[in-house]
């Protein structure tokens, strides 16, 4: 058993409580709803917008904070704003090298998105689960917040220009796909930023680096070389296993609080 002072449990979505890119365990479920029950405030941190964050948690747990767009956007007590978006000279700049590379991409505003790539992209199936937004293209987005390639002639090049323009730039070579964000704006950045500073994470992937990295206690779902050295727990990308690691936090808390 461990004590913590965090009374904050944060999670990623894919790969750490959802695996099949639509639900989450019941499993899983019924273990984070213990560290409800227990005292924990929830905050789910997804590259996922908010917008299809909603149909994957399906009305669980409605008090939780949500951060989507890897830290572009926050939702408080069902409040969607946009925290950081591309400005309009970077934009420019990234669309231009999305032109010199011929790439395909999904933009996110706020709520609506933009969408260039192929029907059957894996991708496309996780983008508005729950017809709650609308195809529009990027020109009538009122402002864009996270932008992701899903192929290009030059993947590795077209990353590369990113982080010279001062981008925050997730190469995801396992999905071959880009995670574009605004400037330095990542998940633990947007947990800061709502006065979160203390707090247990969840994740499995390098956009959860600084999240897990800062964390009282970091738990790593998978076997992500990328997160070797960062994470004080590893467990498998199982819902069995992640439930059993979330139901152990929440007994540990349980504990904590008994007189």
């Amino acid at each position: 058993m461990f004590n913590l002072r965090a009374r904050t449990a944060v999670f990623d979505i894919d790969g750490t409580l959802c695996f099949d890119g639509r639900t989450i365990d019941d499993r899983i479920l019924a273990a984070i709803g213990e560290c409800e029950r227990v005292g924990h405030h929830l905050v789910f941190a997804s590259a996922r917008p908010v917008r299809d964050l909603l149909p994957v948690l399906d009305g669980a747990f409605p008090s939780a904070t949500l951060i989507g767009g890897n830290g572009s956007l926050v939702s408080v007590a069902g409040q969607v704003r946009a925290r950081a978006a591309f400005g309009p000279a970077e934009l420019g700049d990234l669309m231009a090298a999305v032109g010199q590379y011929e790439a395909a991409y999904l933009a996110d505003g706020p709520w609506d998105y933009a969408y260039t790539g192929p029907a059957d992209h894996p991708i496309r199936s996780r983008v508005d689960q729950g017809e709650l937004a609308t195809g529009v293209s990027l020109a009538e987005l009122p402002e864009v917040v996270k932008f992701l390639v899903v192929g290009a002639s030059d993947m590795a090049a077209l990353a590369e220009v990113g982080r010279g323009l001062g981008l925050t730039v997730n190469h995801h070579l396992d999905e071959a796909i880009i995670d574009f964000a605004p400037g330095a704006t990542n998940k633990w950045e947007a947990l800061t930023s709502i006065g979160i500073d203390e707090y247990v994470a969840f994740g499995n992937d390098i956009n959860d680096f600084d999240l897990l990295r800062n964390a009282e206690r970091a738990v790593r779902v998978g076997a992500h070389p990328g997160l070797d050295g960062i994470a004080q727990v590893t467990v498998a990308a199982d819902p069995q296993a992640v439930a059993a690691e979330i139901t152990m936090l929440a007994r540990a808390t349980e504990a904590a609080v008994q007189p």
